[in-house]
């Protein structure tokens, strides 16, 4: 079974950080991508970063410089640091692995970024 629990949301102000972390377990391996997406109220899941077990990244536009994804590789655990987070930034963050055409989705957890 295959199960991605995502911790480290919250609230927080402009200009803060955070940092989520999801632990995969079951069939995932290193094979697998893993990532974070994103969904805003009425608006589509979209990638926010995703990484290989080999180190490749992409980002979206919207977060470089700004977010840090990161992986080990030991323990099926990715990470997103997340600084100078903006009010647009608030949003449900799923953790994801993806391989050829099987995808999993984490629970998702709640980001709020406000004053």
């Amino acid at each position: 079974q295959v199960q991605l629990v995502e911790s480290g949301g919250g609230l927080v102000q402009p200009g803060g950080s955070l940092r989520l972390s999801c632990a995969a377990s079951g069939i995932i391996d290193s094979n697998y991508v893993l990532g974070w997406y994103c969904q805003a109220p009425g608006k589509q899941r979209e990638l926010v970063a995703d990484i290989t077990s080999g180190g490749s990244i992409n980002y979206a536009d919207s977060v470089k410089g700004r977010f840090t994804i990161s992986r080990d590789n030991a323990k099926n655990t990715v990470y997103l640091q997340m600084n100078s987070l903006k009010p647009e930034d608030t949003a449900v963050y799923y953790c994801n692995a993806k391989r050829r055409i099987f995808a999993y989705w984490g629970q998702g957890t709640q980001v709020t970024v406000s004053s």
